[in-house]
C-alpha cells in the first residue's frame, strides 16, 4: 500500500512541477486561490447539508409527518344494506362529461359510510361522494363538518385557532400537490398541529406541525430546490456538485503542489 500511495504521488506531482520556479510559484498562487474562493462559495451550501442531515437523522420521521398526534381513521363496517354501486355510476355519466373511472373507494365521513368515487370528466379529475346506505349524492364537506372531521383525527386536538378555505396554493405552500379546495383547520395547545381536508374528498389529506416546517425548510436548502422544493434533478444541484467535486480535486492539487518535489529511487 506504500509502494502504491508513492507512486501515485509521484505522478501527480509530476503533473504540477516545473523546473521553472516562477512558473511554479504561479501554479501554486492559482490553485491556492480557486481553492479558497470555491471553498468559501461552497461552505455555505456543504454547511446547509450538513445541518439539514443533522436534522433528519436525529428526529424521527414519524414525528415530523404528526403521526404522534394523530388518530386512525375509524373501520368502515359491513352491511348488507349498501347501495348499489352500478346505478350510481351510471347516474353520475348522465349527468357529467363522464370519461370513466379511476377509483371508488368507502370512506367514513363522521360516522356515517360513504362511496368516495374519482374519475375524469374531460381533462379534469373530479371527485363525487355518495351515502354508502341511501344511494343520495352528497355536496362537499361544510366548514363545520371539516372542523368536526380534523378533530375526531386528533389525539389530544386542543382548541380551534383558526379555519382558513384554501382554493389554490403556491409552489412553497405546506399544502401543496394535495386537492383543492381544502379547509386549513389549525389547533392550539396541546396538539399545535394543521389539519387539512378537502371539501370534495371528504377526507383529512395531511397533518402539518412545526418538525414539518423545520423539515420542510431545511429539505429545500438539501435539494436547493428554491420553486417546488422536491426536484433533485434541478441544474443549481447539479452544478454545486460538480463544483464541490473540483473543490477536493484542488485541495488535492494544493496538497501535491505544496510537497517538494523528489525523486524516487
Amino acid at each position: 500500500m506504500i509502494v502504491i500511495f508513492e507512486g501515485a504521488g509521484q505522478w501527480v506531482g509530476s503533473l504540477f512541477y516545473t523546473s521553472h520556479p516562477m512558473q511554479k510559484v504561479k501554479l501554486h498562487w492559482f490553485i491556492r486561490r480557486t481553492h479558497r474562493f470555491m471553498g468559501v462559495i461552497l461552505g455555505l451550501q456543504f454547511l446547509a447539508w450538513t445541518l439539514g442531515g443533522l436534522y433528519f437523522s436525529w428526529t424521527r420521521i414519524e414525528n415530523i409527518r404528526g403521526e404522534n398526534l394523530r388518530k386512525e381513521a375509524a373501520l368502515i363496517p359491513v352491511s348488507d344494506s349498501l347501495a348499489p354501486l352500478g346505478e350510481m355510476l351510471r347516474s353520475l355519466s348522465r349527468t357529467d362529461s363522464f370519461g370513466g373511472i379511476s377509483a371508488v373507494s368507502l370512506i367514513e365521513i363522521l360516522g356515517e359510510t360513504h362511496y368516495q368515487i374519482q374519475y375524469q370528466a374531460g381533462s379534469k379529475k373530479k371527485v363525487r361522494l355518495v351515502h354508502a346506505g341511501t344511494g343520495q349524492w352528497r355536496s362537499p364537506l361544510s366548514e363545520k363538518e371539516a372542523v368536526s372531521l380534523a378533530q375526531s383525527r386528533l389525539l389530544n386536538p386542543g382548541p380551534v385557532e383558526s379555519v382558513a378555505y384554501l382554493q389554490a396554493t403556491g409552489s412553497h405552500h405546506e399544502y401543496r400537490e394535495k386537492p383543492l379546495p381544502a379547509y386549513a383547520v389549525r389547533f392550539g395547545a396541546p396538539s399545535r398541529a394543521t389539519v387539512y381536508v378537502a371539501a370534495e374528498w371528504g377526507t383529512v389529506q395531511s397533518f402539518r406541525n412545526d418538525q414539518w416546517r423545520i423539515f420542510d425548510f431545511l429539505w429545500m436548502l438539501h435539494t436547493m430546490d428554491y420553486q417546488g422544493r422536491d426536484d433533485f434533478n434541478n441544474a443549481l444541484l447539479r452544478a454545486f456538485s460538480v463544483f464541490g467535486l473540483m473543490t477536493i480535486f484542488s485541495g488535492f492539487a494544493l496538497f501535491f503542489i505544496s510537497q517538494k518535489h523528489t525523486k524516487y529511487s
